[in-house]
Order: C-alpha cells, then sequence, then structure tokens
C-alpha cells in the first residue's frame, strides 16, 4: 500500500476533523492538466509544467498543474467540438455526457485562464499557433473576470475546442478532513506547437518546466512541496520513456476509479497518507 509523509498542516486538519466527529463536505468536480514538452536541456525525456500556489489559495505554498473547478456552464454550453464526443468521454470517465463534457471543457478552460495555452484550432486536425499576443490576452482576462463565456471565445476566434488533445490519466478525490474537497480529472497534454505557458493567473507565485525525476528529488529534498496526487502522477507519467509512450500509457489507465488518500494517525504523533 503506497503511502507518503502529511505536511503538519493537513494533519492538524486531520486531527481537529475526527476528534470533533466531523461531516465531510461535498467535493466539487475539477480537472486539471500535465503540460509537457521535450527536454529543452537536449537530454532524451520532457518536462512538466508547474505551478506554486500563492499563499492563501487552497493548498497554497504546494507545486501543482494548472486546473480548477468545472462551472456549471461547462456542461451546459453548446461549442465546435472535436475529438471524442462528451457521450464517449463519459464512457471514458465514468460519467453522464453532459458531466463528462463540463470535465474536459473545465481541463481546457482552466489550462487557458491559468497558463494561457489553448487546446484548439481553426479545424478538427489544426491546433491554434501563437496565443501570447495582446489581443488574446485581452479575451484571456474576459474569459477569467466572466465576461465572455469558453464558447464564446471559441466561437469568436472561429476555432473548435480539441477534445483529443487531451489524454484522460487519473481522478483523485480530497480526504474528507478537508474543508474544501474536488473530485479531480487529472489530464496529460502535450504543448500545442507555437504555444508557451505563462504566469497570468494570479492564483500562482512561481512557475517552472522541470522533469519529472528532477521534481521529485527536489521534493524529496526539501526543496519544495507537492501533495500525494501531484507526486505520484508525476512518477506515473515519468516512467513513460518519452512523449510517443505517453497515448498508450493513457489508454491503460483506469481514469474512472477514484482514488482518496486517507491519514493514518498514529499514537506518537506520527501521520502518513495511506491510498489503498
Amino acid at each position: 500500500m503506497p503511502s507518503f509523509a502529511a505536511p503538519e498542516s493537513i494533519i492538524e486538519h486531520a486531527r481537529r476533523f475526527y476528534a470533533q466527529g466531523g461531516v465531510p463536505v461535498p467535493a466539487r468536480p475539477a480537472a486539471t492538466v500535465l503540460l509537457l514538452r521535450p527536454d529543452r536541456s537536449g537530454r532524451e525525456g520532457f518536462e512538466v509544467y508547474v505551478i506554486r500556489r500563492a499563499a492563501g489559495m487552497t493548498f497554497g505554498g504546494m507545486y501543482a498543474f494548472p486546473g480548477g473547478s468545472v462551472d456549471p456552464e461547462d456542461s451546459e454550453i453548446r461549442l465546435d467540438w472535436s475529438g471524442p464526443d462528451p457521450a464517449q468521454w463519459g464512457d471514458r470517465l465514468g460519467l453522464p455526457a453532459g458531466q463528462a463534457q463540463g470535465v474536459v471543457c473545465a481541463a481546457a478552460r482552466e489550462v487557458f485562464e491559468e497558463a494561457g495555452v489553448l487546446l484548439a484550432g481553426a479545424h478538427p486536425e489544426a491546433v491554434v499557433g501563437d496565443v501570447s499576443g495582446q489581443e488574446w490576452e485581452v479575451a484571456r482576462q474576459a474569459l477569467v473576470n466572466r465576461r465572455t463565456g469558453f464558447a464564446d471565445l471559441l466561437r469568436d476566434c472561429r476555432l473548435t475546442l480539441r477534445s483529443d488533445l487531451l489524454l484522460p490519466w487519473s481522478r483523485w478525490v480530497t480526504p474528507e478532513f478537508e474543508p474544501r474537497r474536488f473530485d479531480t480529472y487529472f489530464f496529460v497534454a502535450l504543448l500545442p506547437e507555437g504555444q508557451r505557458p505563462r504566469d497570468v493567473s494570479g492564483e500562482a507565485d512561481h512557475t517552472m518546466w522541470i522533469r519529472p525525476a528532477d521534481a521529485l528529488a527536489r521534493v524529496e529534498a526539501g526543496e519544495i512541496a507537492m501533495l500525494p496526487p501531484t507526486m505520484l502522477t508525476l512518477a506515473e507519467v515519468g516512467a513513460c520513456p518519452d512523449l510517443a509512450a505517453l497515448p498508450a500509457a493513457a489508454a491503460l489507465r483506469t481514469p474512472a476509479r477514484p482514488i482518496m488518500p486517507r491519514v493514518e494517525l498514529s499514537s506518537d504523533g506520527a501521520a502518513r497518507f495511506l491510498l489503498d
């Protein structure tokens, strides 16, 4: 059974919850995306884009991947769509078609809102290029501030959502003792050619590209902090020898199965995250 050391702040949440006989709050549906690119140092392998959540945010100080909650609109909007349709996504994610659409749309929307990367194209086989210009930034800000919707943005730009650029990987549910809980679907996506992530969300205070193994080594050394879902996902994705191996690896995954870490508190005060 895999286990991880639990940060002190999380241990305190768990102790308080169980001592008071707490009742878990519902977990909000969410999506997060591992953006990957070839290693720019010339070595074999690849790098992943990670962001450090700003202090004061949920999971502040932790490195994670771009992502966020599913909005009600994500499940209801009508937009040009290429790749597996919502019903096919539902089969893969274990969700009704409408909810599956919401999760996929949230993944694409959040990675644009938080990292400035747009998984869309002018037609089903195309991917839009550089979206870092001022006109795109105005459109992104309108989306973040909810002055426009994701479907409106794509329609105004005459773009089609490329759902096929997302590879479903896993599903993690926040432990029951946390005051804010998420039911998060993890996706993998290759960084589209010509695009570059940018620290634009205001919810992060540091971003970086890093090889999965190097990220885990820095966690082990105490240089950076990550929660178990991030760490285990990096280890799983990092086991792929190269980017070309990712689609086959993703096809063998079971993203409909929820994984919820639990904390085991011992009499001597030690605590570990356990994954059943």
